[in-house]
């Protein structure tokens, strides 16, 4: 019995022994799990890769884009007109603000003249005023020893100068008005005609070989009409203008004569 009891007691003490060592080892590798799980480093997320945005193109750009579309070569002409009937325009505007008198004031002033220096102070007064209605007194005046006939005659005369060189240039605006369309058509049908040739040469119309020509042909059109609508805006500003200046001036010119009458009545 003692024996008995002995063997089960040193059984007892293996099976416990041998229940703590795999409790100590189940310890142990649930500690290195950890250990290395807690070692190891948390991954960064990636950002997330936007793509930018192209800003969208500006007049100007836009404006470059489509003339090197449409061929420079036949681009060039109708702004070639534009540059040339700008210029024209411009100095046309600036000559008329520049003739533009005025009437009343000059008016004015050559009665007092009249009043105080007779015909010669009313010459000086009017040699020394700028625009075309002083220089129809100016002649009227001259004309004046003539009788009033003449200085009608005169002022008449001498307002189909005046006015003659106020229309000045308008021809020429006229002129890039129609020669521009004239020079973008012109440029459409040479285009269309190399698209014809394209096509044939490669043998099948192909849409994209197709549109593209004609898109080609016809930006020179576009060209040509936009600039004939900004001339046109510029020649009825300056057709405009000179009326005004030569409704001054016949104006102008009946004042003229009723104060030189009104001055020979007064003598």
């Amino acid at each position: 019995m003692k024996k008995l009891f002995s063997l089960l007691m040193i059984l007892g003490v293996m099976a416990l022994g041998f229940n703590i060592n795999a409790q100590d080892a189940d310890t142990t590798g649930t500690a290195s799990d950890t250990t290395q799980v807690a070692s190891t480093p948390d991954q960064i997320p990636e950002s997330p890769v936007y793509e930018q945005e192209e800003e969208p193109a500006t007049f100007t750009q836009q404006i470059k884009a489509k003339f090197i579309e449409g061929d420079p070569g036949f681009m060039a002409l109708p702004l070639l007109c534009l540059i040339l009937g700008l210029a024209i325009a411009i100095e046309r505007i600036i000559t008329l603000n520049l003739s533009t008198t005025n009437t009343r004031k000059l008016l004015a002033k050559v009665e007092d003249a009249l009043e105080s220096g007779g015909v010669e102070g009313a010459k000086e007064v009017t040699k020394s005023t700028r625009g075309p209605v002083a220089s129809i007194f100016t002649q009227g005046l001259m004309r004046m020893s003539e009788g009033i006939e003449m200085v009608e005659k005169s002022v008449i005369a001498y307002g189909s100068v005046e006015m003659g060189r106020l229309e000045r240039g308008l021809v020429w605006i006229s002129l890039f008005i129609s020669l521009a369309p004239m020079l973008g058509f012109m440029g459409t049908v040479i285009g269309m005609i190399a698209a014809f040739d394209a096509i044939q040469a490669a043998g099948d119309i192909s849409p994209s070989l197709v549109a593209g020509g004609i898109k080609q042909a016809l930006l020179t059109t576009v060209a040509g009409l936009v600039v004939a609508i900004i001339l046109q805006l510029f020649y009825n500003y300056c057709v405009s203008k000179i009326d005004s200046i030569v409704n001054s001036m016949e104006d102008a010119s009946i004042s003229l004569v009723d104060l030189l009458v009104k001055h020979n009545l007064s003598k």
